[in-house]
């Protein structure tokens, strides 16, 4: 049985990933700062003593200290911390609101770097059993490569892929692994409700939206098995965004095709 504390745990990527690790019988503190909807993961775990909930402001380092305390009288270990928590807004700069810049950096890159820095301070403690622990940041492709109509969330997302694989350098003299998820537009309620907005034509220019146990799966199957610096998924539009990322005149091409071809998913049916 593996510990872990997940955070965005009440809806999409974080809801299934902890569902799916209670399904195999690992123990999870699921958080989130709205904490209702995480009873109904009550029902998956192989036991009661299995399945906490806990509510919890990313954007709060105090709140983060008292998560990880919660998981450390609970488990005399905690195997994982999976930052999964985040949020999503697509607008043009003549749109973009002060608020909109506070929300998408407190809680996309600020939240991830005061989970990673919390995890460490406990796990840096821990008896080395393969490790003292595993850090997993949920980051995007949209922290490879830039995305128009969504330059903050692509600014978050940029700093949490760069602050991962930095500090995962930093972490691994201590024995604690860290792992950065870069997956493509996920169908997720952070991004379907951009589905007819024009200004997201291009978080909707691949042939479908990946599905949620895509991501989970290559978490649970390769991430928590390999511990690997980084893993990208799809492995098509992944070496897209590296190329667009180390050529930023050809990426002016692509972007021009991939939004066409984007508004033309937009007016038609994407694939979910």
């Amino acid at each position: 049985m593996q510990t872990h504390l997940i955070t965005g745990a009440a809806s999409g990527i974080g809801y299934e990933l902890a569902r799916t690790l209670l399904q195999r019988g690992d123990a999870v503190l699921a958080c989130d700062l709205n904490p209702g909807p995480l009873e109904s993961l009550r029902g998956h775990a192989a036991s009661p003593d299995r399945f906490h909930a806990a509510q919890l402001d990313v954007r709060d380092p105090a709140q983060w200290e008292a998560a990880m305390q919660v998981a450390a009288k609970l488990w005399p270990r905690i195997d994982t911390v999976m930052n999964v928590a985040g949020v999503m807004r697509v607008n043009n700069i003549d749109t973009v609101q002060n608020s909109d810049v506070d929300l998408i950096l407190d809680v996309n890159t600020k939240g991830v770097i005061f989970g990673t820095q919390a995890a460490f301070r406990v796990m840096r403690h821990q008896a080395y059993e393969n490790g003292r622990g595993h850090i997993i940041n949920i980051a995007s492709l949209a922290g490879i490569a830039p995305i128009p109509g969504a330059a903050l969330y692509t600014a978050s997302k940029f700093a949490v892929r760069g602050y991962s694989l930095a500090v995962a350098f930093e972490l691994k003299k201590f024995g604690i692994a860290l792992t950065a998820i870069c997956p493509d537009a996920v169908a997720t309620p952070m991004v379907t409700p951009f589905a007819k907005q024009a200004e997201a034509a291009v978080v909707f220019s691949g042939s479908r939206l990946l599905r949620i146990d895509e991501v989970v799966r290559a978490i649970v199957d390769r991430a928590l098995v390999d511990r690997p610096v980084e893993i990208t998924l799809p492995r098509s539009r992944a070496g897209l965004a590296k190329l667009a990322s180390c050529f930023p005149t050809i990426a002016s091409f692509l972007f021009s095709s991939m939004t066409r071809r984007g508004l033309r998913n937009q007016a038609g049916t994407v694939d979910n």
